[in-house]
């Protein structure tokens, strides 16, 4: 999940009781309406939204659709302890801020939990009950995954809710998120290709330019590559939708809303005013496309001063052509032209413009990268100077060192 950006510190939000404000995030206190039930509801199936996670849209589209109700089981704890196997350390994928993920076993067709010979791999984020915000995150996942149906989201099977104990049900993606192939130990053993890297982002934008396209868009709010999980033939697919909002209403352009992300992510326009636009959203596609091609971190306080906010630093390089090469992932080097290394980086450009109304939409986006895959011009030998050889060697050594420690 995301982090709080703002000065003041986030409330804690423990569940108390069972009554719900209509807007999540407003109150402490919360009840069984999270949206929907797997098995129940209120009004002959049609799912129950709170006003700041509904879904205005009756068409599907660019490949997704958006379901009327939602069709999530609802799971007992003691069904997901036994998928896990009492969430034993053996079974933990990895932790954020919003708790511990567990990989779990369930039968594909009943969602029983059953040993894992016999059944579908699956991951479970339990809450950790001093999670920040961990409620209202906990309830948007239910709320927007629980209808969003696109095969670059991550798909969510089911949620558990029983006294303190929240936890949801996803796919499992075996091949973990796209930060740990681009900076994870085995990134400069096995450092992914250009293509993949393409491809990559071309999933990421089919989810996001889905997300943005419905009537009532939808923010993501927290584009990074550790949202990023891949399959294993490297289709990505979004995940986390803990900070996700429904865009803007009417004419206006953008929703005021406390200022929650990720550094080195966030839009500039977000993190000096709290206005959220759609097209915050094309800033941090901009950033993973720059760590993308780049290889290096969004932040990072190893790397020497003027590099450690990378857009800072690459965004010169970005502007003059000649330098693209200077700023490429040196583990791709030969694997891709100068045209489209130079389409790639006037297009993260457009994405990282400091006003809004400049950048692409992520349609836009997602056509430029779908034309850069189709180019197949053989790669040229780039020539570069003593110097700027020297002080590539110098920018990888610190960054292969920074990913060993």
């Amino acid at each position: 999940m995301g982090n709080c950006l703002t000065s003041s510190p986030c409330h804690s939000s423990s569940i108390r009781s069972r009554t719900l404000s209509s807007t999540p995030g407003t109150s402490s206190n919360y009840s069984r309406n999270v949206g929907f039930s797997g098995s129940t509801s209120s009004t002959a199936g049609v799912s129950q939204f709170s006003e700041a996670a509904s879904v205005d849209v009756s068409e599907p589209s660019l490949n997704g659709q958006i379901l009327d109700y939602s069709n999530l089981k609802e799971f007992s704890f003691s069904e997901l302890k036994l998928a896990t196997k009492n969430f034993r350390p053996e079974s933990l994928l990895g932790r954020g801020g919003f708790g511990k993920v567990y990989k779990g076993c369930l039968d594909e067709k009943t969602l029983a939990p059953c040993k894992s010979k016999y059944g579908m791999m699956v991951a479970i984020k339990k809450l950790n009950p001093e999670s920040v915000q961990g409620f209202q995150e906990w309830q948007a996942e239910v709320n927007f995954l629980g209808r969003l149906n696109h095969p670059n989201l991550v798909k969510l099977l089911g949620f558990c809710w029983e006294e303190q104990d929240l936890l949801l049900v996803y796919e499992f993606l075996p091949r973990g998120s796209l930060e740990n192939h681009l900076f994870g130990r085995r990134s400069s053993i096995d450092p992914l290709s250009w293509e993949i890297r393409i491809k990559i982002a071309i999933g990421a934008a089919k989810g996001l330019a889905f997300l943005h396209a419905s009537e009532r868009e939808v923010i993501y709010r927290d584009f990074k590559a550790s949202n990023i999980l891949l399959d294993m033939s490297y289709n990505a697919k979004i995940s986390d939708f803990g900070l996700a909002r429904v865009g803007p209403a009417g004419e206006a352009s953008h929703v005021t809303t406390r200022i929650m992300g990720t550094y080195g992510y966030v839009a500039p326009e977000y993190m000096n005013t709290g206005h959220l636009y759609v097209k915050s959203d094309v800033y941090g596609f901009g950033v993973v496309l720059l760590e993308i091609m780049a290889g290096l971190r969004a932040h990072d306080t190893t790397r020497c001063s003027e590099q450690r906010n990378l857009v800072d630093w690459a965004k010169p390089l970005l502007m003059n052509r000649k330098k693209i090469k200077s700023l490429m992932d040196r583990s791709i080097e030969g694997q891709y032209s100068l045209k489209a290394a130079v389409l790639l980086g006037d297009l993260t450009l457009k994405c990282l413009e400091t006003d809004p109304r400049n950048r692409p939409s992520m349609q836009e986006v997602l056509e430029t990268l779908e034309q850069i895959e189709k180019l197949k011009d053989k790669p040229k030998v780039f020539k570069i100077s003593n110097s700027q050889s020297k002080q590539l060697n110098q920018r990888h050594a610190k960054s292969s060192s920074a990913k060993r420690h």
